[in-house]
């Protein structure tokens, strides 16, 4: 079958199974379990009205039992049994062998410096272009442009600047854009910049920085235009001068946005993946977590290192996504 067409009937039947579900359950509750009419039509009425909130809800409910809660359950289960003597319960010993592993303190090293550098200066950068465009005429084409790596995969967004970092040898042309501005500046040989140790991590970054700073941008830019002209007003009067009023007027009105948008970037800078595989594979001490548990699960077929390295990942995001959801709460009221 075509794509297109397969597409075509993947969302009919979709849609169309989902307002079949809401109409026929919705009938059921009126017409079989509590008819409204006879003598108890109220109390059917009142009982109908209590159950089918949680009619509508469980679709969402099922769904996230299925690819939610039974995928981590599940994950746990592993990381128990050794996968290399048929599945026999094992305890905490992948625990045990996975933190005895260089390559695994090496992934958790990287994902904390990513953790320091990337939602840092994402939101700083985001923030420092949301103000910067709000004053500008051609705020909006240059917001567009910022934004647009949004659009962009991980996995493009790394093959882009691959191609920035790449290394031709001496006497041909350098294609990368690095390493033609350092030739130009007269560095004496192209430079590999993605083997280079520690260093290499840094370039890594960039990309996410790249994609994570537009989606920064458009939130603290709401944000910032949601902030009272009166307050500022009331600064200028005062004899504020423009960077009293960014960082003690408007920062602090903003700053719940701002910690939301930061732990946002935080976890998906705790997951991060596509960048590291397509671009080093870990190689050159640039292992991820999440790059150390997709070679332990589908190369080494370890399935019990590997499941204990997924639920190392989902301890550390756990408590952030929480906070977060939180966070989210408390603006929402």
């Amino acid at each position: 079958m075509s794509p297109a067409i397969l597409a075509i009937v993947t969302i009919a039947v979709g849609v169309g199974g989902c307002v079949g579900y809401f109409y026929l359950s919705n009938l059921f509750l009126d017409k079989v379990l509590y008819p409204p009419s006879g003598p108890n039509a109220g109390r059917n009425i009142n009982r109908a009205n209590q159950i089918r909130p949680w009619l509508f809800l469980f679709p969402a409910f099922a769904a996230l039992s299925l690819y939610l809660a039974y995928p981590v359950v599940e994950t746990l289960r592993l990381s128990l049994l050794d996968s290399q003597n048929d599945n026999a319960f094992v305890g905490l010993a992948n625990y045990q062998q996975m933190m005895a592993e260089p390559k695994f303190w090496e992934a958790l090293r990287n994902n904390m410096l990513w953790l320091f550098v990337v939602p840092a200066a994402s939101t700083a950068l985001g923030l420092l272009v949301a103000q910067v465009t709000d004053r500008l005429k051609w705020g909006t084409i240059a917001k567009s442009l910022i934004f647009m790596p949004m659009a962009i995969s991980f996995v493009g967004a790394s093959v882009i600047w691959k191609l920035v970092y790449e290394a031709r040898p001496m006497g041909t042309e350098q294609i990368g854009v690095l390493n033609a501005i350092y030739i130009w500046f007269g560095g004496a040989e192209a430079q590999t910049w993605l083997t280079v140790p520690f260093w290499n991590n840094f370039f890594l970054m960039i990309v996410l920085i790249w994609i994570q700073t537009g989606f920064a941008m458009v939130i603290l830019s709401a944000a910032l235009r949601g902030i009272p002209e009166e307050t500022i007003e009331a600064a200028i009067v005062d004899g504020a001068n423009p960077f009293q009023i960014f960082f003690k007027i408007k920062v602090p009105q903003i700053m719940p946005t701002i910690v939301v948008v930061w732990t946002t970037i935080t976890i998906a800078t705790l997951k991060v993946f596509d960048i590291v595989f397509a671009m080093t594979n870990g190689q050159w001490e640039t292992q991820v977590l999440a790059n150390y548990m997709y070679d332990k699960l589908f190369r080494a077929f370890d399935w019990g290192v590997g499941s204990a390295s997924a639920m190392v990942i989902m301890l550390l995001v756990l408590p952030i996504l929480v906070w977060n959801v939180r966070e989210v709460r408390k603006e929402m009221r």
